[in-house]
């Protein structure tokens, strides 16, 4: 097994380079579908690998409840630094088992207090707020899938904005991309070193919905001012696995975007230009990564069934 179990908790490193580089170069649909991929891939590997030192690091604990072969000095020695990786492992993969957990609680928890709060509202789709203060954003789940938005925002868009404003809302919706969020979120609080795909996947999600709405309204500068005109004024969304129009990135780069041509729907770029070999050293670096969890996880479990008396 050696170092290839160390492997997938370092390998995320690879992918920073395709993080800026997709959101520059491939369109937002593309780019939200492959950098969630390649999170969610490296984040199950570093975990199992968590897993396997956590079993290494345990067995080594007086009093343990592992069978006695587990700390047999041959198991041991399958690890690199096994003393030291081993009970390093513990409390890392609790304190990601933790923070897992309580992502999916805050997402779930505001999600429920969300559709509580909208149960006794008429309409299917859309859910206009009398509050003063001024938001918008996509609410999946429950009942129905519902676009919620306040008056106080409404009054400051134009007719045209306010179409631009619910066009984004409800690609949002059609796409799905509260799992893409929600998914980057859990596979950040997984591994640290994929914290710049999650920033980056927020970025494209909602310049994924900014095109659909540009193409729904037929004006990409109707959809831009309805978006710097949202982001002077709004609080954004209540949890960071929702979606909304002005919820995340960098606002200046989106309208920018939107005020320049369409982004092509070419699928991935060619091997022979930057973001192509961004594109595939990730895709290099994620089959790295599967193929050393998955040997380390074979290698592990027939050393241990070895060890173990019958």
């Amino acid at each position: 097994m050696g170092v290839f179990v160390l492997l997938p908790l370092v390998l995320p490193l690879t992918a920073w380079p395709i993080a800026r580089l997709a959101e520059q170069h491939l369109h937002p649909r593309t780019a939200t579908r492959l950098l969630t991929g390649v999170a969610a891939v490296m984040a199950v590997c570093s975990t199992v690998c968590l897993g396997l030192l956590m079993v290494v690091g345990t067995a080594q604990l007086p009093g343990n409840p592992l069978p006695d072969g587990w700390s047999d000095p041959k198991v041991r020695a399958a690890v690199p630094y096994d003393e030291v990786a081993g009970k390093v492992a513990i409390p890392a993969l609790c304190a990601v088992l933790t923070a897992c957990a309580r992502t999916l609680w805050r997402h779930g928890r505001v999600r429920r207090r969300a559709h509580r709060a909208l149960a006794g509202l008429r309409g299917t789709e859309t859910a206009v707020l009398p509050d003063g203060v001024p938001y918008a954003y996509a609410l999946p789940g429950g009942r129905r899938d519902r676009v919620v938005v306040s008056t106080a925002l409404l009054e400051r868009l134009e007719p045209g904005e306010r179409r631009a404003l619910f066009a984004h809302e409800r690609a949002h919706l059609a796409a799905r991309h509260h799992r893409f969020l929600l998914a980057v979120q859990l596979a950040a609080r997984a591994n640290p070193f994929l914290r710049p795909l999650r920033t980056a996947v927020a970025y494209t999600a909602e310049r994924w919905a900014d095109e659909e709405a540009a193409r729904k309204v037929g004006s990409r500068r109707t959809v831009a001012r309805a978006i710097g005109k949202a982001a002077l004024v709004s609080g954004g969304t209540p949890v960071a696995t929702l979606a909304g129009l002005a919820a995340a990135g960098p606002v200046p780069r989106r309208v920018a975007a939107l005020l320049g041509p369409a982004p092509a729907a070419r699928r991935l770029p060619s091997l022979f230009t930057l973001a192509g070999l961004a594109v595939w050293g990730a895709a290099a670096g994620t089959a790295v990564s599967a193929m050393s969890s998955a040997n380390s996880a074979v290698t592990m479990v027939l050393i241990l069934y070895a060890a173990t008396p019958l």
